[in-house]
């Protein structure tokens, strides 16, 4: 870079002074590493206290809007209303860590078998929302994960990979898996909505900062033929002579289309980090300044060994604490146990079994609904939850 650099510009800003040298060989690693940059080892420093396996959490720290799907009177209004929760979920999902931490961090990569369990209590009649996690895979690592609100009559099913490389001093993630939100009508039927993944581009790595920007385009398609197209590489508008003006951070478009045709009926814009609107009338869509709702969980006491938040509490400590030497032993620690364990089941010829769901080789869901899109891959698996965890009753 030529000129005078800002602090901020100053590759390894962010960087403590400790873990400079750290650093340092991490990023030389991802530069001249080549295929799935997740079984890369990364510097104390730079990691979350949180497990991956808490990343469904994010789903429904707005548990109001989530309920609010049950509510509306039409097909139409539905998926505004999955739209409008979907947008707001993306804030928790992708940024509000660099709010809490300062950068992007890396979670703690998760191991076979670990669980995470939650809840949102019912408030002013939204009925509880009940969320089941479970780690199905190591290598590649899955995610796979269960949140239903019953009295509403809602559930989202779901699984989450990712894929990473490294291209143009960014770290580029393609997020592999899919939901299927389901919605129980009061006639008697259902409504069914797949969600597709955004994929993600970490930035800022040259300075120790980390932060994520979403790509491309994702869907949510209805049973219904109602289809939400999520642009988040769309330009903010037009300048003089029709030039584009370049795209702002985080913003993206979304277009609602009805059964049948191509012309929406329907556009919103917007910062999905901030507040988005109606394009048409101006009218604010999603607007996620205001505080979240953390999932509320057991204590850590409580607690079984595999359980997230126990499996890793010495881990989180270090890291919160700035401790990176025991973070770093209590991570080798866990890692170490884990190789052995599955050493001793390779030795047995036995699998890890899982404990609440079972893997299907092709959705059916997936595969009817993503026709109606010319979904990119046209089948995928899926984790389907067999309905064996009993939860605390709404209070």
């Amino acid at each position: 870079m030529s000129g005078t650099q800002t602090p901020s510009e100053l590759p390894g800003e962010g960087v403590p002074a400790a873990q400079k040298s750290s650093w340092t060989s991490f990023v030389k690693s991802i530069v001249s590493f080549s295929g799935d940059l997740s079984s890369l080892t990364a510097p104390p420093f730079i990691l979350s206290p949180i497990s991956l396996t808490e990343f469904p959490a994010y789903w429904c720290e707005r548990p109001a809007l989530f309920a609010a799907i049950a509510d509306a009177k039409d097909e139409k209004e539905r998926s505004i209303a999955v739209l409008k929760w979907f947008i707001s979920t993306l804030k928790g999902q992708y940024t509000s860590r660099n709010e809490k931490l300062g950068s992007e961090k890396k979670p703690l990569n998760p191991v076979l078998g670990e669980l995470f369990y939650g809840f949102w209590p019912d408030i002013n009649g939204r009925g509880q929302t009940n969320l089941v996690v479970e780690q199905v895979s190591h290598h590649p690592p899955i995610t796979a994960y269960y949140i239903s609100n019953p009295s509403k009559g809602l559930s989202l099913q779901g699984h989450s990979a990712q894929k990473t490389s490294f291209s143009s001093g960014s770290i580029v993630v393609k997020q592999i898996g899919h939901a299927i939100l389901t919605v129980d009508l009061p006639g008697g039927g259902k409504e069914e909505f797949l969600i597709t993944l955004p994929r993600l581009r970490i930035d800022g790595i040259w300075y120790g900062s980390p932060y994520i920007e979403l790509t491309g385009v994702s869907y949510i398609q209805s049973s219904s033929g109602w289809l939400s197209t999520i642009d988040y590489e769309a330009k903010e508008g037009r300048g003089y002579f029709g030039l584009s003006i370049g795209a702002k951070s985080h913003f993206f478009k979304a277009t609602l289309t009805p059964p049948g045709s191509s012309t929406p009926v329907k556009k919103f814009d917007g910062l999905w980090h901030e507040t988005s609107k109606d394009s048409d009338t101006g009218e604010t869509f999603t607007d996620v300044r205001t505080p979240k709702e953390e999932v509320t969980v057991g204590p850590i006491e409580q607690m079984a060994d595999f359980e997230s938040r126990k499996l890793w509490q010495h881990v989180a400590r270090g890291i919160r604490e700035g401790d990176y030497e025991l973070a770093s032993r209590e991570k080798s620690k866990i890692e170490n146990e884990q190789r052995q364990r599955r050493r001793d089941e390779q030795a047995a010829g036995t699998r890890w079994p899982l404990k609440h769901f079972e893997h299907i080789e092709s959705d059916p869901v997936y595969e009817r609904l993503g026709k109606l899109f010319n979904a990119t891959p046209p089948k995928e698996d899926t984790y389907v939850y067999m309905r064996n965890r009993d939860f605390p009753p709404s209070a």
